[in-house]
Order: structure tokens, then C-alpha cells, then sequence
């Protein structure tokens, strides 16, 4: 089994930008249509970029994503987190570190997508 999520878009072009320059994402295939983005140490980790209203995707679907978040675990959260100031990206919650042992942040991709990344914490 293959898991792979997929994020509609009506900015193909600037959010592969954004998921390239904020979480240093691999371009593995483009289209016109589709952009399929893979971590760089791990080409089987895909995350893929669909037109939003391409004929693959419902109507109903072609609308702006809600009730649904994407998680990404880094290594060093405060360090992405300065990338994601640094292009001025939508922070939606600034890094804390919670209550079940993750510290993370929230930001809103170009597509109105909430992504959560995090990295493991313990208290000292």
C-alpha cells in the first residue's frame, strides 16, 4: 500500500513554490495539471499538487479545503518556522509546545490549506 495526499489548487505554480521553499520538497513529476513533490531523502513520501478544477476533481470539491489539515514532522521546527516568517507565509499559531509532546505551528498554504508542522519535545 501507497499513501498519497493531494492538495487542489488554483495556484499550481506558487504552491509548488511555497512547499519547495518552506519545507524543502522535491519537484518528482510536473504537468500542466499535476506537480508531485517528494521529501528530499525519501522519494516515496509524496505530497502531489492538483488544478483545482480540472476534470478529475468533483464540483463539489472545487472549493476551498476545509475540516482537514496536512501534519509535517521536521527536525527543527524553530528553523522552519523562521523560513515561513521569512516569505511572509500566514502564520495562523506561532511555536508552542503542547500538552501530547509536540512543539509546532500553524500556517496556511496558498491554497488555504492549514498545515501543522511540528518536531518532538520533552520537557526538561
Amino acid at each position: 500500500m501507497r499513501i498519497l495526499t493531494n492538495i487542489c489548487t488554483t495556484e499550481l505554480q506558487t504552491s509548488k513554490a511555497f512547499y519547495i521553499r518552506l519545507l524543502d520538497l522535491k519537484v518528482k513529476y510536473e504537468s500542466d495539471w499535476y506537480i508531485q513533490l517528494c521529501c528530499p531523502d525519501n522519494a516515496e513520501m509524496e505530497y502531489g499538487l492538483i488544478q483545482q478544477n480540472h476534470d478529475l476533481i468533483p464540483p463539489i470539491y472545487q472549493t476551498m479545503p476545509t475540516g482537514m489539515y496536512v501534519t509535517f514532522v521536521v527536525d527543527n521546527l524553530d528553523a522552519y518556522y523562521e523560513k515561513a516568517l521569512a516569505m511572509e507565509a500566514k502564520i495562523l499559531q506561532p511555536p508552542r509546545n503542547e500538552f501530547y509532546g509536540q512543539r509546532r505551528f500553524l500556517v496556511q498554504d496558498p491554497n488555504g490549506c492549514l498545515l501543522d508542522i511540528c518536531s518532538p519535545w520533552e520537557e526538561e
